[in-house]
């Protein structure tokens, strides 16, 4: 069992930055595929950021070059630093992790191939 618990989100202003936390416990966190997805009010979760064990990420269009993923392995805890946001990415954001394989990374965008999730965090951008 990998318990996931996120921190940071709140309330800022288009332009701010912003980093969320996602810290592990009971497992390894390099061991897990880590993604990380968000749910706009009244729209469907989305993926935002998929980083395999190997090092491998990647990110939605959305957030190309304005968000970016790190594992601190020490901490076994997970970041995504936000820069540059807009009233568009406010959002619920999760962190989600996953022990299985898949060969390609598309598949790790899918919220199916998780199997552990955060509680969630909530990140809001006002204009």
């Amino acid at each position: 069992q990998v318990q996931l618990v996120q921190s940071g989100g709140g309330l800022v202003q288009a332009g701010d930055s912003l980093r969320l936390s996602c810290a592990a416990s009971g497992r390894d966190i390099r061991n897990y595929v880590i993604g990380w997805f968000r749910q706009a009010p009244g729209k469907e979760r989305e993926p935002v950021v998929a980083s395999t064990t190997g090092g491998s990420i990647w990110y939605a269009d959305f957030v190309k070059g304005r968000f970016t993923f790190s594992r601190d392995k020490a901490e076994s805890t997970v970041h995504l630093q936000m820069h540059s946001l807009k009233p568009e990415d406010t959002a619920d954001y999760y962190c989600a992790a996953t022990s299985r394989y898949y060969s390609m990374m598309e598949d790790y965008t899918s919220m199916g191939a998780y199997n552990y999730w955060g509680q969630g965090t909530r990140v809001t951008v006002s204009s």
